[in-house]
C-alpha cells in the first residue's frame, strides 16, 4: 500500500527558511528536490508547450542546453522562449563536430585554472581534432590532434567524467580490395584519453579476433577490483611507440567471457552481475534472456536490479505493437525526483497521440499525466527528456527534418497561452 500523507510544500519551505534542516549539503539538496517533486506532481501544475523549433541538422540536449547545427549553436531551454547562449563561427564540412560529451567539474579535485570548474563540451571534429569547449561561451579551451591515419567518429565515457574513448569509423577498405577478397587487417581504432588536461592512455588497433575482448575491456574498466582493467593493459604498452606509430610487441588480453547472441545484442549490468542477450537463432528475434555472468545460468527467479532500484525477475518476450491499443514507447527513470517516466502512444485514425506519465518509483502509482500536443508518428525516431521542471521532445522526420518541442512546468491559471514557434 502506498503512502497516504502528502508532503506540504509550504511547511517544507518554512522549515528550510528557519534552518530546521541539517547543514549538510546533501540533506538540503534532497529537501529541495522533494519540494520540486511535490510541485511537479500536484494537480494544479501543468506542463505546457512553450516553444517549438525545427532544424535541418540533428538536435541534441544536455543539462538544460539544446544544441543545433552540429553543436555550433547552443540555446538555453530554461526560458519561455529560446535564449541563445553562444554561437561558434561557421566552419567547413570537414571541421564540423561529429560527436560530443558534456564534462562537468569533478567533486573535490583541485584544478589548475578557475575556468576548469565550469562545465565543458568535449567535442570530436570531422578532421580528427579533440576539443574541450566552454559550455557557457563556446570558447575552445583545449585541443589535441588525433592524427591522419584513420577517421575518428564516436565519443563515449569509459569512466564517467574521467576517461573517454574515441572510436574510429570501421575500416571497410577499398571496393577493389573487397571484391578481390583481400582481408582488412585493422577494422577500427580506439583511442583512450584522460580528461583535464587531455592525456593519452593508449590506442588500440582492433581486428576481428579482438572484438570479443573489446566489449569486456570497457565493461570491466569501470568496475574497481575486477580481474581485468583497460588502464592496466594500456600501461603494458609503450606510449612512446603508440604516439610515434612505431611497431610494438603483440599484446592480447586474456579472454574473460564469451557468449553467442543474435545481431550482437548484448547488455551487462545489475547487482549481482547479469547479462541480457537474444539467443543466436533467427526465430528467437525479440526474445531476451537474462543470465548470471558467473556461470551463464538462465534462471527465471534471478534478481537484476536496475538504476531505479527496480527488479527484473525473468526473461521476457518483446510484444508486437497493437496500433489500436495504447503502447509504451519510452521508459526512463528520473533519479533526482525518484520518478519513473513512461511515454504511452495511442493510434487515433491516421495519427498517434502521446502522453508522458510520471509514476511513483517505489509503489508504481500514477502521479501525473502530461499530454503532448504534437502528433506522434511511430515510424519516426523520437527522444523524450524529463529534466526536473522541463520536458523536451526531439523528433526526426524523413528527409532529415528535426523538430524540438519544449514543455515547461507552469501553474495553471485557467488561461490559454500561445505556443511560441521559433527558428533557432
Amino acid at each position: 500500500m502506498g503512502p497516504t500523507r502528502k508532503p506540504n510544500v509550504c511547511s517544507r519551505l518554512s522549515r528550510r527558511a528557519l534552518g530546521c534542516f541539517s547543514r549538510d549539503a546533501g540533506v538540503v539538496q534532497r529537501t529541495n528536490l522533494g519540494i520540486l517533486r511535490a510541485l511537479v506532481c500536484q494537480e494544479s501544475t501543468k506542463f505546457k508547450n512553450v516553444w517549438t523549433t525545427h532544424s535541418r541538422s540533428p538536435i541534441a540536449y544536455e543539462r538544460g542546453r539544446i544544441y543545433f547545427d552540429n553543436y555550433r549553436r547552443c540555446v538555453s531551454s530554461v526560458a519561455l522562449e529560446p535564449r541563445k547562449l553562444y554561437e561558434m563561427p561557421r566552419c567547413s564540412k570537414s571541421e564540423k563536430i561529429e560527436d560530443a560529451l558534456l564534462w562537468e567539474c569533478p567533486v573535490g579535485d583541485i584544478l589548475p585554472n578557475s575556468a576548469d570548474y565550469k562545465s565543458s563540451l568535449i567535442a570530436l571534429t570531422a578532421h580528427n581534432w579533440l576539443l574541450r569547449i566552454s559550455a557557457t561561451t563556446g570558447k575552445i579551451l583545449e585541443k589535441i590532434y588525433l592524427g591522419p591515419y584513420c577517421k575518428f567518429r564516436y565519443l563515449s565515457w569509459d569512466t564517467p567524467q574521467e576517461v573517454i574513448a574515441v572510436k574510429s569509423a570501421q575500416n571497410r577498405g577499398s571496393t577493389v580490395a573487397r571484391q578481390a577478397g583481400v582481408p582488412q587487417p585493422i577494422l577500427l581504432y580506439l583511442a583512450v584519453f584522460q580528461v583535464l588536461p587531455f592525456s593519452l592512455v593508449g590506442i588500440l588497433e582492433i581486428n576481428k579476433k579482438s572484438l570479443i575482448h573489446l566489449e569486456l575491456i570497457f565493461v570491466y574498466s569501470v568496475r574497481k577490483g575486477s580481474s581485468f582493467n583497460f588502464l592496466h593493459m594500456a600501461s603494458q604498452l609503450s606510449q612512446h611507440h603508440l604516439l610515434n606509430r612505431e611497431s610494438f610487441p603483440h599484446y592480447t588480453p586474456p579472454l574473460l567471457f564469451e557468449v553467442s547472441s543474435l545481431e550482437n545484442a548484448f547488455q551487462i549490468g545489475g547487482h549481482p552481475w547479469h547479462y541480457i542477450i537474444t539467443p543466436n537463432k533467427k526465430k528467437q528475434k525479440g526474445v531476451f534472456h537474462i543470465c548470471a555472468l558467473k556461470d551463464n545460468s538462465l534462471n527465471e527467479n534471478v534478481l537484476t536490479v536496475t538504476a531505479s532500484g527496480r527488479v527484473v525477475k525473468k526473461s521476457f518476450n518483446l510484444l508486437d505493437d497493437d496500433p489500436e491499443q495504447e503502447t509504451f514507447k519510452i521508459v526512463d527513470y528520473e533519479d533526482e525526483l525518484d520518478l519513473l517516466s513512461v511515454v504511452a502512444v495511442t493510434q487515433i485514425d491516421a495519427e498517434g497521440k502521446a502522453h508522458l506519465d510520471f509514476h511513483c518509483n517505489e509503489y508504481g502509482t500514477l502521479l501525473k499525466s502530461i499530454p503532448l500536443v504534437e502528433s506522434w508518428d511511430v515510424t519516426y525516431s523520437h527522444e523524450v527528456y524529463f529534466d526536473r521542471d522541463l520536458v523536451l521532445h526531439i523528433e526526426q522526420k524523413p528527409n532529415r527534418v528535426f523538430s524540438c518541442y519544449v514543455y515547461q512546468m507552469v501553474c495553471d491559471t485557467g488561461e490559454e497561452e500561445e505556443t511560441v514557434n521559433r527558428s533557432c
